[in-house]
């Protein structure tokens, strides 16, 4: 975020016994955007929305867009927005080109990432297929399924729906399900991984096939892959008079919108981040941890790090030992 807000944190807390990681917390502590929106005019609120994130600007911008209009009774149907869609392939990019090779003992392929950038910016599916397939990217392939990794957590995955199909499990948003968001009662898992109902066809460990789904949703774009579902994909539902919900899938999941008016200023606003999602105290990041070797603790915070990227927080991380 910007604008004087301080973006919060996902804050990760290891506990150790009989040389093995005993606890485990995970908390995504985050400012309460409503507080700042609260109040203010309909219009003005939804223009500040995106200023108020860094990352996400567009998803963030057409949720808050798309969730106004709802609450003054316009429906949108799942459709993939181009400029979302275009927001989320270039964070894969930057996760699979800038983020991923220093955690694999490489270098950040800088120059790589502006090309390719220029490729999707100018719609060069052709290019930009021929590069993911190139040796630079096997050879990341290669290292993310030798480097060690953990089996699956086992938590479950939060399904596709759009903002009308969400009613079903999810009838109102308040304050205490934006910061534990939940699924039939339990913590569910968003973004590529998801998306792909648990990294069908990506034989390899629980972090690698994190990553292995972002790429391979930036492959499918390259073919023409873009059908309703994936990253970009925009919807909203009028919930009552004065009350809209909207859906946005981000690279890093979904992301939930929800306005309450009162006339035409904000009588309440909810926004559930990805980020809530997969780091639920639940989540599948305590699973991982909980009963790991903790003998050698330079080991244990890189194997950490590999953990959290892999879930890719929209917000920076911290690690305390209890």
């Amino acid at each position: 975020m910007s604008a004087g807000i301080d973006p919060g944190c996902v804050r990760l807390k290891l506990a150790c016994a009989h040389g093995r990681v005993a606890a485990v917390e995970v908390s995504s502590e985050r400012p309460v955007v409503a507080q700042a929106l609260r109040g203010r005019s309909a219009g003005q609120a939804v223009s500040l929305v995106p200023l108020l994130f860094a990352l996400c600007g567009k998803a963030q911008g057409r949720a808050a867009q798309l969730a106004l209009a709802a609450a003054r009774g316009r429906a949108c149907e799942a459709q993939v927005d181009p400029d979302i869609e275009r927001e989320a392939l270039r964070e894969h990019l930057w996760r699979w080109l800038l983020d991923l090779p220093p955690l694999l003992g490489a270098a950040a392929m800088q120059f790589e990432f502006v090309e390719a950038m220029r490729w999707l910016s100018g719609g060069q599916r052709a290019e930009l297929a021929a590069f993911l397939a190139g040796p630079r990217i096997e050879e990341l392939v290669w290292h993310l399924r030798e480097v060690e990794d953990v089996g699956d957590a086992g938590t479950q995955l939060l399904p596709a729906f759009d903002a009308r199909g969400s009613l079903a499990s999810i009838a109102r948003l308040d304050a205490d399900f934006c910061r534990h968001p939940h699924w039939l009662g339990a913590a569910a898992e968003t973004g590529a991984f998801a998306r792909r109902g648990r990294g069908e066809g990506l034989a390899a460990g629980a972090l690698a096939m994190r990553w292995l789904a972002r790429l391979a949703e930036l492959r499918e774009w390259t073919v023409g892959g873009s059908i309703v579902g994936v990253g970009g994909t925009a919807s909203a539902i009028p919930l009552e008079a004065g009350r809209g919900r909207a859906l946005v899938e981000t690279a890093r999941g979904l992301l939930m919108h929800e306005i309450v008016l009162d006339g035409e200023r904000i009588a309440d606003y909810f926004i559930v981040a990805p980020t809530e999602w997969n780091f639920h105290p639940q989540g599948p990041l305590a699973g991982w941890l909980l009963g790991r070797d903790a003998g050698d603790r330079d080991a244990l915070e890189k194997f950490a790090a590999r953990a959290v990227a892999a879930l890719d927080p929209c917000v920076r991380w911290e690690l305390e030992w209890l």
